[in-house]
């Protein structure tokens, strides 16, 4: 294990974390209940989902300004509404829909595996979601983070550098005392090219059952672990 001297680690969220699709389709599906409305649900997380890179990569070749996950996800939304036969869902119900993204469920080890970590490290997400997003979660969720470091705090997104030398910064740390950990290899990739420390967490079902990217690990990640309990194991926690 080539971890030895790690002081803090920094967590991919969306996915890695948090089980974002089943989350907002069971949201969705009983918000459509709530309202007597007949949707398929997961269609329209996958359709909405699709926005989330085109929208990121908007804002970092200048085409937008900055603008944040939430509100990225907002102009999908509204775009969307008419393909589904929800045009006319008022303002406060479309907040709603949107602020979902707070409300997200960790995986089931999540939790247990991040309390083990904290006892020994500084954890911290370091995701392309914002603050009030993050905090709003990790209070729906039981995340016990220490700090939150996300795109919102550096005016970036992953995998720019600004990201990952922003937090190793903040953090008060040498690069390779931060481990970052994710379900996605580009992330990982882009953190070590920073002498950032690797960890990967395989989550197969986050995109459904015909998830065909980041299945296993693509390099020699520092530590490759199945789940939280056995990443908290792999650093002695």
């Amino acid at each position: 294990m080539r971890a030895e001297g790690i002081r803090a680690l920094t967590f991919d969220t969306f996915g890695t974390v948090v089980d974002w699709r089943s989350s907002i389709i069971d949201d969705f599906f009983a918000f459509g209940k709530s309202k007597g409305l007949d949707i398929d649900w997961a269609a329209f997380v996958d359709d909405w989902k699709t926005a989330y890179q085109p929208g990121m990569d908007a804002v970092r070749t200048g085409k937008w300004p900055w603008t944040t996950v939430d509100g990225i996800y907002r102009i999908k939304l509204d775009e969307l509404l008419p393909k589904y036969g929800l045009e006319r869902l008022n303002e406060s119900e479309r907040m709603h829909l949107n602020r979902v993204w707070h409300r997200l469920n960790p995986w089931p080890d999540a939790v247990a595996g991040l309390t083990r970590l904290k006892r020994k490290y500084v954890i911290s997400p370091l995701s392309n979601g914002d603050v009030s997003c993050l905090a709003n979660m990790a209070k729906h969720g039981g995340l016990p983070w220490d700090v939150i470091l996300c795109a919102e705090i550096f005016r970036h997104y992953k995998p720019d550098p600004e990201v990952y030398l922003g937090a190793i910064q903040l953090l008060g740390c040498k690069p390779h005392e931060v481990m970052m950990v994710a379900a996605h290899n580009y992330d990982l990739r882009a953190a070590r090219s920073h002498g950032m420390r690797t960890a990967f967490v395989a989550r197969p079902t986050e995109y459904g059952p015909g998830q065909k990217t980041d299945l296993k690990a693509e390099e020699d990640w520092d530590i490759v672990a199945r789940d939280f309990s056995e990443l908290a194991t792999a650093l002695g926690a």
